[in-house]
């Protein structure tokens, strides 16, 4: 088992192997980076409105990262206390908040309210406060087939997060007269994630 997987095993985040199984591809992408000084955010803490729960998922990058700056927030108020992260309460669709942020950053991981046009509307505002080379992911895509959370539940819906970025791969072909609107690199798709990689 990889180094991430054994610490989300640790911390018990379902971001590990006995839930989502996402850490050994987060590790594919992450470990050359373990020992950067980097700044990760991390949208949505966990725990829903419960002050004192949530947490796993930034302890468990805190560890894996061991000279970053790690970050979260979440919609909820949240009293956690957890050494070396830095916690804010805000909302992802709400733009003054984000542009509040301490920027840029290396890695934006949105594990927030996975609603289709929040995940987008955030996109929108924080991929520009990326650094050069920067990571950005977006986990539970499959609540784009879910229409509780706007995605209709059939393919050909245009306002899910699903057919917002499998439209941005037409901005990868910028020489052929396709507008360049992010500056992304290289789009990653996997079952439940999405990774958009910075020029």
């Amino acid at each position: 088992m990889d180094t991430l997987s054994q610490l989300a095993e640790i911390y018990k985040t379902d971001k590990g192997m006995w839930h989502h199984g996402y850490t050994p591809i987060y590790n594919m992408y992450f470990e050359a980076l373990k020992d950067k000084q980097i700044t990760l955010l991390e949208i949505g803490i966990g725990g829903y409105e419960y002050v004192n729960k949530g947490g796993e998922s930034l302890k468990m990058w805190r560890d894996y990262f061991s000279n970053a700056n790690i970050i979260g927030f979440d919609f909820y108020k949240k009293e956690l206390n957890i050494k070396g992260v830095s916690i804010y309460q805000g909302s992802q669709i709400d733009n003054d908040f984000l542009n509040s942020l301490p920027t840029p950053f290396d890695i934006i991981i949105d594990d927030g309210s996975h609603i289709s046009s929040h995940i987008i509307t955030t996109f929108d505002t924080l991929f520009s406060k990326l650094n050069s080379g920067g990571i950005y992911v977006v986990e539970d895509t499959e609540t784009s087939y879910w229409s509780e959370h706007y995605g209709g539940g059939t393919l050909p819906t245009n306002k899910t997060s699903i057919n917002f970025f499998k439209g941005l791969c037409d901005t990868l072909n910028p020489e052929y007269g396709v507008e360049d609107i992010y500056g992304i690199k290289t789009i990653h798709f996997y079952s439940g994630l999405i990774f958009i990689f910075k020029k």
